[in-house]
């Protein structure tokens, strides 16, 4: 064969591949998604203590029973609250681009799960509790855009920069969808470094397909810079790995120094500073990927899939 008639052959298949994705797309779009973002935040705010009855009976599995309404009030008027409510209200005075891209998640959920029964969605505030943003369960997501005012807002100031810098509104989306990614994903061990990183390139995977509009570098918490280095730096990290016999390693310092948030992976080379953090993480999104592309199987069965299979399956190579 012919190189020009390779290279044709190779466009053609492109060209089919993304028709196949745009016939898909188009046909997602047209599922019916209907939903309210409720703005707790927005009715706390203006709550009296004579409407706190009624925001209870509204929202009760917000407030401990074991909570007196006097700390209920007393918070209302607490300054401190006040200026979180503020600032929230300053950077969502509406919700609409949130909610469309919520919608095509649902949208996407509903598709792929056919049991899957939209959520209730509720915003509020938790206090800048970082590490607990988002909320989802069956039939609820919780967002506590106090966490999501953007990497440099004052509130951040004694939080790590490498955890600030994914506290702005693109990562709303992308952290539901990692809320409903645990739900479905199973595994029945988590022991091996490989474990950890088939684990969460199952999550990052899941978001290839339910939110296919968020770009590579927002589904991960990279800048555009990050992703760049990752992928340039793919071949060398995955020889590390293989090198130094760390993919069925149980040591348990492996996961933080290449799976854990961090400011940047842990080799102890040079390179280090440069790095991002979580390349555990993208190599493992690559060997997801590259099994669902072998396979063909639907998103919810690879999920299930134990990592061996995997990675076997994968015939993952890493880009030169």
């Amino acid at each position: 064969m012919s190189s020009r008639i390779y290279i044709l052959l190779m466009f053609e298949l492109i060209l089919l591949s993304c028709g196949e994705d745009s016939k898909l797309e188009s046909e997602i779009e047209k599922i019916e998604v209907d939903f309210v973002v409720e703005r707790f935040d927005k009715a706390y705010e203006n709550t009296t203590a004579n409407d706190l009855p009624k925001l209870k009976r509204a929202y009760p599995f917000l407030f401990s029973k074991h909570v007196p309404d006097s700390v209920w009030i007393k918070r209302i008027n607490d300054t401190l609250q006040g200026m979180l409510l503020n600032e929230v209200n300053k950077a969502y005075p509406d919700f609409t681009d949130e909610k469309e891209d919520l919608r095509s998640l649902f949208k996407h959920l509903k598709y792929y799960d056919k049991t899957f029964n939209t959520p209730r969605v509720v915003t509020l505030t938790n206090d800048v509790d970082y590490r607990n943003k988002t909320i989802v369960t069956d039939s609820l997501v919780l967002i506590a855009l106090d966490n999501f005012l953007g990497e440099n807002h004052e509130f951040y100031q004694n939080i790590p920069r490498y955890l600030a810098a994914n506290m702005q509104s693109d990562q709303i989306v992308p952290e539901v969808a990692e809320g409903y990614a645990k739900k479905y994903t199973f595994q029945t061990d988590r022991k091996t470094l490989l474990d950890e990183m088939i684990y969460f390139g199952k999550l990052l995977y899941f978001k290839d397909v339910m939110i296919p509009f968020v770009s590579d570098a927002e589904k991960i918490g990279y800048t555009e810079q990050q992703l760049k280095w990752a992928e340039a730096n793919e071949s060398s990290i995955w020889s590390h790995f293989i090198e130094n016999e760390m993919l069925y390693s149980t040591d348990s310092k492996l996961p933080s120094r290449f799976i854990a948030d961090a400011p940047f992976s842990k080799f102890y080379l040079e390179l280090d500073n440069e790095s991002p953090g979580r390349l555990g993480q993208y190599i493992g999104w690559q060997i997801v990927r590259a099994y669902a592309e072998n396979t063909e199987e639907d998103v919810m069965l690879v999920l299930q899939k134990e990592p061996e299979e995997i990675f076997i399956k994968s015939k993952f190579k890493p880009k030169k």
